[in-house]
């Protein structure tokens, strides 16, 4: 299962975060309905623009931890020292999609931006 990790202004419209998202999977050559989450920090994950793009892409909408998105650090490939100031990690999206994802994810697209947000893609480890 895919995760979309994002990052976003607060005054930003769910047609942003759903367009970005969108343009990520497509990116990575993957369809729609490989994605099964939608991850952010929990400062931002109540905001209305959020859970309204969770559920337009009909996907859980996943506040990540502060514990799980510093365990994820060492595997960012972004460095954004704006995120570092507001969040402690250096890519909200790249941070919240390996932490939404599990110890075992794999990043598998880093961090794209629009004018308001970010998104990153990881994938689920799977057991065999």
């Amino acid at each position: 299962m895919i995760v979309a990790g994002v990052g976003f202004r607060r005054g930003v419209a769910a047609d942003e975060i759903v367009a970005l998202v969108e343009q990520a999977l497509e990116r990575a050559a993957l369809a729609t309905d490989a994605l099964g989450k939608l991850a952010t920090v929990e400062a931002l994950a109540a905001l209305p623009a959020f859970t309204e793009a969770a559920r337009r892409l009909d996907v859980v909408a996943s506040p990540v931890a502060e514990p799980d998105l510093s365990a994820a650090a060492p595997r960012l490939r972004t460095q954004s020292a704006r995120s570092i100031a507001a969040h402690g990690v250096g890519s909200v999206a790249e941070a919240a999609a390996l932490g939404a994802a599990g110890p075992g994810a794999q990043l598998i697209l880093e961090r794209i931006a629009s004018a308001s947000a970010t998104c990153a893609l990881a994938r689920m480890e799977t057991r065999s």
